[in-house]
């Protein structure tokens, strides 16, 4: 009946809110609320270059609520711990499996919580690297290499991740990136617009994809 009821939620709602994005809120002491510019500013890129009409002030919304279906496009970063209990793994669970995305950036420090927490979700799936080719690299803007590289941190590979549901990429995992703190505003990094604008488009790229698949 849950689910049932979660599914008709969905259908109800993510309709009337087919270009929209919003902040996820989770357990575990992490710091979700990181980089309180970096969405907005992504946003107002995306409304000025690639045609999207979202809501310049996104919302944000906990992992356990079904707010959840009204966005096609979940983002989430920190740099420390996750923990999502039952009620936030079903209803992840439910949103991705019924056409949502979630887009995780590691702002340096959260790659082994979310890893455990995300087989939560999809026990039997591992993290696979996206290749370089995958669509979400091309889709508004081209990288052809991949995942560009915005902040050195260990000095390791810039990687990006994913979980599927069926044949569909329903969550990526950008790691050793930190788009996050590229999309910020200007003086809080000092990245110059090189970088910045990088960052910008890479982040348009995964907003493109999320509305279109």
């Amino acid at each position: 009946m849950k689910n049932i009821l979660t599914l008709f939620l969905f259908l109800s709602t993510f309709n009337s809110f087919s270009q929209d994005l919003a902040i996820l809120k989770y357990k575990g002491g992490g710091d979700w609320y990181s980089n309180p510019t970096a969405i907005p500013n992504l946003i107002k890129f995306c409304n000025e270059n690639i045609d999207t009409q979202i809501n310049e002030k996104p919302e944000t919304v906990e992992a356990n609520s079904i707010d959840i279906f009204r966005f096609p496009l979940l983002h989430m970063t920190g740099h420390g711990n996750v923990l999502f209990e039952e009620d936030d793994v079903d209803n992840l669970r439910n949103y991705l499996q019924s056409g949502g995305f979630l887009h995780i950036d590691d702002n340096y420090g959260m790659q082994p919580y979310i890893v455990k927490e995300l087989k939560k979700i999809f026990p039997n799936q591992d993290l696979e690297e996206l290749p370089s080719a995958h669509p979400i690299f091309s889709t508004a803007f081209t990288f052809k290499e991949g995942l560009p590289k915005i902040h050195e941190h260990d000095g390791k590979r810039p990687q990006a991740f994913g979980l599927y549901y069926k044949t569909r990429l329903v969550v990526l995992f950008t790691f050793e990136s930190d788009l996050g703190d590229g999309w910020e505003d200007q003086e809080v990094h000092n990245d110059d617009d090189a970088i910045r604008l990088k960052a910008l488009k890479m982040g348009a790229n995964i907003v493109k994809y999320a509305f279109e698949n």
